[in-house]
């Protein structure tokens, strides 16, 4: 059999690929055609292989190095990369330390070029920022409706019915972005002391300082969410900055945007059930990546986006594409 070269594999989409690794303690480089990462043991070196194909993010924690030829290959491969805290919190793209984007004159124009033609309209803004909130909560419908596990743990949306309806009818009736946010505050809160209820957190408090399980969670997992949506929005080619909620200046602030997409719909209650069960980082990191695989999160997070960039931001619209 011949040996095959990159060029002659096809490329997997970032809407479906599968992973997302946090690496910490090694150093990561390139060593005969492959990313690997190198963690050192008492007795021998240990390499691992970084599947890059097949990879959205790279989180580099605590005590990691990166060479420049393995960099290199991440940017080939479509992979963004970023340094964050222990555990994979703080992520430090939100603050000084910038993500590495790797650049391909390949990349589409036609999700920024229909993104600008209605950003600086203000309307037209604030009617993309009401089609994200929409869609966030027919996602959370969709998601908490086929978990089983999630129903088994309590969360059911019909007992959330009244304050869903108001929801979306303050969201229809808002009249600027600072509406939005505060209707955005009013359902959390309702969601919090839904989860909290279910999982024996009574009196619970949403600190992003605490050191509670249940506000650790909820932080680690908004992050990994983050990371998801930095990775679509760079994908589709619009830059951070263009957010539609969050702040016209705010740097990123179009990662939170899309982030909250998906992040009452599954980072919010396992990071309550998972604090309840008191299960270590790491269990908690992978049941969030596994349920963002099952519920298809980034597909939807990019036929969301992809829709509204194309002016196509109704919710019957951007639902049927879901479908």
């Amino acid at each position: 059999m011949d040996d095959l070269s990159p060029s002659d594999l096809k490329t997997i989409l970032h809407s479906k690929r599968a992973n997302m690794y946090y690496l910490e303690h090694c150093r990561v480089m390139q060593k005969d055609g492959r990313v690997l990462y190198l963690a050192e043991a008492k007795r021998e070196n240990l390499y691992f292989n970084i599947p890059i194909a097949n990879t959205t993010v790279l989180l580099l924690g605590t005590g990691t190095s990166i060479t420049q030829a393995a960099m290199r290959m991440l940017s080939q491969a479509g992979v963004l990369v970023g340094f964050c805290g222990g555990g994979g919190t703080p992520l430090h793209m939100a603050t000084d330390v910038e993500w590495f984007t790797p650049q391909s004159e390949y990349r589409p124009t036609e999700y920024l070029q229909g993104w600008l033609s209605f950003w600086f309209d203000d309307q037209k803004r604030l009617g993309a920022a009401k089609a994200f909130q929409l869609a966030r909560l027919s996602y959370l419908k969709q998601v908490w409706q086929a978990s089983r596990e999630l129903k088994l743990e309590g969360f059911d949306v019909a007992e959330l019915a009244s304050a869903l309806d108001t929801f979306v009818e303050r969201t229809e009736k808002a009249s600027k972005p600072a509406d939005l946010l505060l209707t955005e505050a009013q359902l959390t809160k309702a969601l919090y002391k839904h989860a909290a209820n279910r999982t024996q957190k009574n009196g619970f408090k949403r600190q992003h300082e605490a050191d509670d399980l249940a506000n650790r969670f909820l932080n680690h997992g908004n992050y990994l969410a983050y990371g998801l949506a930095a990775s679509c929005l760079w994908v589709l080619g619009i830059p951070h900055g263009f957010a539609v909620m969050h702040g016209k200046t705010r740097r990123g602030a179009l990662v939170f945007d899309a982030a909250d997409l998906i992040k009452d719909a599954i980072v919010l209650p396992w990071a309550f059930v998972c604090a309840k069960e008191n299960v270590t980082e790491q269990e908690f990191r992978q049941q969030v990546l596994q349920a963002f695989i099952e519920h298809k999160a980034m597909d939807f997070m990019f036929n969301t986006i992809k829709a509204i960039a194309l002016q196509d931001d109704s919710e019957d619209e951007i639902t049927e594409q879901q479908r």
